[in-house]
């Protein structure tokens, strides 16, 4: 009887043994396919990460062609501006205005 116990103890403590193995086998397997999915997202946000900073980069070079455009066009007024405030330039009227249209002398000689 003392045998029959024994053994039977024997198996229960087998059968707990191998249940145990089983779970932390489909543990680790469950944790190798997160981690799977961890890994291949990283990589997706990685990828999606270099493409927002070549976006940005792109929209800073272009951000940067638009104020040099934009300080060339206010340049423009500027010395206009200036011409007439410090130089007191002006355009002249129509009764001031000379045309002077150059002879086509240097084509006629040859």
């Amino acid at each position: 009887m003392k045998t029959e116990a024994i053994e039977e103890n024997t198996k229960k403590l087998k059968l707990k043994k191998t249940i145990t193995y089983a779970v932390m086998l489909i543990l680790v397997f469950v944790s190798a396919i997160f981690v799977v999915f961890q890994v291949f997202e990283y990589r997706q946000d990685y990828r999606q990460l270099n493409t927002y900073i070549r976006e940005r980069d792109d929209l800073n070079a272009e951000w940067g062609r638009l104020l040099i455009e934009q300080q060339t066009f206010g340049a423009t007024a500027q010395i206009g501006t200036r011409a007439v405030t410090q130089l007191r330039m002006y355009s002249p009227p129509v009764a001031q205005t000379v045309v002077i249209s150059l002879s086509q002398t240097s084509e006629e000689k040859k």
